[in-house]
């Protein structure tokens, strides 16, 4: 299958995931300019956490509605309100995402909080190889990529009333305790002997505290971005959940993960040949990033490469509770959550090679 697709991959709502149409077209009505339903509804293939759906309209108009699934949930988690905010904020300066239209935090319209958004033309990739594509066509696509995470991390958050979204300093070590906290409190989800072994190896490594802080997404990679229809151009940067207010050099290294995962797993794209493909190598783009952000280097990469291995097999690893407690919002839930032994015994590699 041709794994560069049209931002179309939709499939019939889940049972346990439907709702009544009448109170959403009615909150609608009320605030989105110039709607006009009957609304149809499909929901969209990924979306592991929050659940989201496509709406149609009969004037061909169509939007994304993003919600928090139904029941018992881990505190904190799923914040649609922090998501909307901070795309509305940086959609507002010129960043690339969908309009938000409004937050509604009325659990009567569609049973839990939720937030409606332009539907956004153009194509996702979801493999970092972008496959079907020539050597010159993917390059620029990498490059786009870098340039659109090089300006979010371009923004002071103060400038743009973000200023508040999270905490100055101290990012690294408190997403380490976050998600070691978080992976350690999922009883239901179980252990896994390599995530035992980091939580102490990243806690007995941090490095200095970076000192900068900018806005973070938490989640960047291809497949969470929708690109233009007919070029190599960024159009809107998807999934806000884990956005927060941290340090961007970490926020970079989750995106450079692709270089340190396999072929194959998630977005992975080592053992690829980058000079046929046209991809550049890890320096190549690190270097890059550094000259679009003012920076001589990018220190610390191996332990943050660590650590941003760990937190995506803490996300997974609590995707694994959610399928234990009957929450999950993904038919894909549950071969997702099998790569958290794999992704976390990878990490546990990565840290026993890493240059500190």
């Amino acid at each position: 299958m041709d794994r560069t697709e049209a931002n179309t991959g939709t499939r019939d709502v889940a049972e346990r995931l439907r709702f009544e149409l009448g109170p959403l077209e009615r909150w609608m009505a009320d605030n989105v300019d110039d709607f006009a339903g009957p609304l149809s509804v499909s929901q969209f293939k990924g979306g592991q956490s929050n659940p989201t759906y496509r709406l149609d309209t009969p004037s061909g108009r169509a939007f994304v509605l993003r919600r928090k699934p139904p029941g018992k949930l881990l505190p904190g988690a799923h914040a649609v309100d922090r998501e909307a905010r901070v795309m509305s904020a940086l959609g507002a300066h010129g960043f690339p995402v969908p309009r938000v239209h409004g937050l509604c935090e009325d659990d009567s319209v569609v049973g839990t909080p939720f937030f409606v958004m332009d539907m956004v033309d153009g194509r996702i990739v979801w493999e970092a190889s972008f496959p079907d594509m020539s050597p010159t066509e993917r390059a620029a696509h990498f490059d786009a990529m870098n340039a659109t995470i090089a300006q979010l991390h371009s923004y002071d958050p103060d400038a743009i009333g973000l200023g508040d979204y999270g905490r100055a300093t101290g990012f690294v070590e408190r997403q380490v305790a976050r998600w070691s906290k978080q992976y350690e409190g999922d009883v239901e989800a179980g252990r896994v002997p390599a995530m035992d072994w980091l939580t102490g190896w990243l806690k007995d490594n941090l490095p200095p505290d970076s000192g900068d802080a900018r806005i973070v997404h938490g989640d960047y990679r291809c497949d969470n971005m929708i690109f233009a229809p007919a070029e190599a151009r960024v159009a809107a940067v998807l999934d806000w959940e884990l956005s927060t207010l941290g340090d961007p050099a970490a926020d970079f290294v989750y995106h450079l993960m692709m270089y340190r995962m396999p072929a194959g797993m998630f977005t992975g794209l080592d053992g690829l040949d980058f000079a046929a493909l046209g991809i550049p190598t890890e320096e190549e783009y690190v270097a890059a990033y550094c000259r679009r952000t003012g920076r001589s280097s990018l220190p610390h990469i191996d332990y943050l490469i660590v650590f941003v291995m760990f937190r995506i097999a803490g996300i997974l690893h609590g995707i694994r509770g959610r399928l234990a407690r009957g929450s999950a919002s993904s038919a894909h839930a549950e071969a997702t959550a099998a790569l958290t032994e794999p992704l976390a015994e990878l990490a546990m590699a990565q840290a026993k090679a890493a240059r500190l």
